[in-house]
């Protein structure tokens, strides 16, 4: 083939690309000036907020107590920063109004949801910490905290869920389901910014877990590996497309066990202390102590 219909062959690709009905709805027009979200940024967000809510197990190790002041106060301020940056790029992309006034208007609300989230970091940190100790407790085969914090996937996913959840609270969009499918790419458990999580949580190696959006799981509840806690069906609306936003997934009350590759739709709801055995599809109410095993 020639270089003449190389040229031809890359032209008409390039007006093929170029036609307005081949990107509907994947062309991003934003107003020019205003600033994307990056994921590189929220990889650092993430990263400073694991180092202060776990310092020495992540960023600086030679910190102690007597630096420990000094660490912390640098790495908020530095999260405060980028995170206002990242959230006011979030805005701009959800706001599309061009009128005097507005960056200014939503840098200030940028910079406050992000000191908003920082309040919130001694709550996430005893937060996780209660999951630190219900993944330490319930595997014989972790011999210490610093174990369970370093390596186990369950805790890097339920880390950045928790980060998530709080600016999903805050009002932020877009960010919470990035910063949640990051752990999801990295562990394979998915967990929904929108989930209402209980505190001593733990999911048990944790390839293939999925948690959905509306879900509400209580304290203590321990998941094992490749559980889905997802919608059964999706209501349409008149016009045949589904609702969204309306509460579609299950309701795992206080103290529940669900053993591997269960799957559980629907808006139910499993009742406090009731175990769920492996392989088994459930879809209607569980009462409270029950055991659901497989028949043999």
């Amino acid at each position: 083939m020639s270089p003449l219909n190389f040229t031809h062959i890359l032209t008409q690709a390039v007006d093929e690309l170029s036609a307005p009905e081949s990107y509907e709805g994947l062309f991003l027009r934003h107003i020019e000036g205003d600033p994307l979200p990056s994921g590189r940024a929220l990889r650092r967000i993430v990263d400073l907020a694991r180092a202060i809510l776990f310092p020495g197990y992540f960023g600086n190790s030679t910190v102690n107590s007597r630096t420990l002041p000094y660490h912390i106060g640098v790495n908020i301020e530095q999260l405060f920063e980028e995170l206002t940056g990242q959230v006011l790029a979030a805005l701009c992309l959800a706001d599309n109004r061009v009128e005097e006034g507005r960056n200014e208007a939503l840098h200030q609300l940028a910079a406050e949801r992000a000191a908003r989230f920082v309040s919130t970091l001694p709550r996430l940190r005893r937060l996780l910490a209660a999951d630190v100790q219900a993944a330490y407790n319930g595997d014989p085969a972790a011999h210490s905290f610093g174990e369970v914090i370093s390596c186990y996937p369950a805790i890097r996913a339920i880390g950045n869920y928790r980060i998530a959840h709080e600016l999903l609270l805050l009002d932020v969009p877009l960010i919470p389901r990035i910063i949640t499918e990051m752990a999801h790419s990295e562990t394979g458990i998915d967990i929904h910014p929108g989930a209402q999580i209980g505190e001593y949580f733990t999911i048990d190696h944790g390839t293939g877990v999925v948690i959905g959006e509306t879900c509400i799981i209580g304290r203590n509840v321990k998941l094992y590996q490749g559980v889905t806690l997802g919608a059964k069906s999706f209501p349409l609306d008149a016009d045949g497309n589904p609702i969204k936003g309306i509460p579609r997934h299950p309701i795992l009350e206080d103290d529940v066990i669900v053993y591997s590759n269960a799957t559980i739709l629907g808006r139910i709801t499993v009742g406090r202390g009731a175990v769920v055995g492996g392989n088994i599809w459930v879809t209607e109410d569980v009462p409270a102590g029950a055991r659901i095993v497989q028949r043999k």
